[in-house]
């Protein structure tokens, strides 16, 4: 079997791997012994297809591939150990849209048509746009706020304000609230803000309580603005093993090791495509991008140079992928080649692997 992908193209904004140094928690530490080589459930000779292509990515630095819970391909390739902490860039929207269903849940926030405005309201500009007054959770978690975008060409002008949160919501409205989607990680922070506010304790605070403790990985500290707020939509902080924990809490539907973490009807909600990428193309909902391959739904994060997790109900794949986030030309297409990885070597691979069913050889 062999594998062809699309030649180079964009990515382009700034970043570097930090690594921590903290010991991995028990959870994280179970794998370490997990085999680097497929076993039933993926189709041998496709997966070493799929590894001989990844082995040539030289800003992949780890693929796990797991099936049903169960570790089938791990592998580190160059770059910081499987245990070790590294920046997931914007997949970090991924990890706060999971802590805004656990506040809807516990009551700490009302719902996702919850008005964010009075939880800000210390940061709302004078005289501001009446539209502000308008934006909901569901609306910072979709992309929709309709707020102009702190990304992109926008971004060193936002980072190196003086008050991240009064600058996001001080942008000029490109659409209303609730239109199309302006992908700002400007707006991911409003949620961080807003999250902090409701429930009187820091974003890093809840994700350790409401998301590393009960998956028993680390979650260390991260960026935070100059007001002291994490950084909402960028620069978290987990291991190659610890997001794949993340996206096994997901697949199995919010409960994991008996232990009921998220809701199921959230997942569904997140799941839910409620606008599109102007640039991909991929359907949004909260903190998740959705495509097809090969019939199947997949979802997932996606944060830049590519720190991918991918997570296939229907084939029980949960796909992490961790790359070197640092800025490249706008001919880069690595993104492109990890989503060929996955589209054209491991689903077919867990496709052709499937076991056959009870009373077949």
């Amino acid at each position: 079997m062999s594998l062809s992908f699309p030649p180079k193209l964009a990515l382009v904004l700034a970043g570097a791997i930090a690594v921590a140094c903290s010991p991995a928690p028990a959870a994280e530490q179970a794998q370490a012994a997990a085999p680097a080589v497929q076993t039933e459930g993926l189709d041998p000779a496709a997966m070493a297809t799929v590894v001989e292509q990844a082995r040539v990515l030289p800003n992949l630095h780890a693929l796990i591939v797991a099936r049903d819970g169960e570790v089938l391909a791990e592998h580190r390739l160059r770059g910081p150990g499987l245990d070790q902490p590294v920046n997931i860039k914007s997949a970090s929207k991924t990890v706060l849209s999971a802590l805004v269903g656990i506040a809807i849940d516990r009551g700490v926030l009302a719902g996702t048509d919850q008005k964010v405005a009075p939880l800000l309201v210390g940061d709302l500009p004078a005289g501001g746009d009446p539209r502000l007054q308008e934006i909901e959770v569901g609306h910072l978690l979709s992309m929709q706020a309709g707020l102009g975008r702190t990304s992109g060409q926008y971004y060193g002008a936002w980072v190196t304000s003086p008050n991240w949160v009064r600058h996001a919501l001080a942008r000029p409205f490109d659409d209303d609230p609730g239109g199309r989607m302006i992908y700002s990680t400007g707006t991911s922070h409003l949620m961080s803000a807003a999250l902090t506010q409701a429930a009187g304790a820091s974003t890093h605070a809840l994700a350790r309580d409401w998301l590393a403790e009960p998956l028993g990985v680390t979650l260390p500290p991260w960026l935070r603005d100059p007001q002291g707020i994490y950084f909402g939509g960028n620069d978290m902080m987990m291991s190659p093993r610890a997001l794949l924990r993340f996206g096994e809490l997901y697949r199995l539907g919010g409960e994991i090791d008996g232990r009921r973490i998220l809701s199921e009807a959230w997942i569904a909600e997140s799941w839910t495509p409620r606008t599109r990428s102007p640039w991909s193309g991929h359907a949004y909902g909260y903190g998740w991008f959705t495509k097809q391959a090969a019939g199947h739904d997949v979802h997932f994060a996606w944060g830049y140079g590519g720190q991918m997790l991918f997570v296939i109900p229907s084939l029980d794949l949960t796909v992490v992928m961790i790359s070197d986030p640092s800025p490249r030309p706008r001919e880069e297409s690595h993104v492109s080649e990890l989503h060929a990885l996955l589209d054209r070597g491991i689903i077919p691979a867990a496709i052709a692997g499937a076991p056959a069913p009870s009373g077949q050889p």
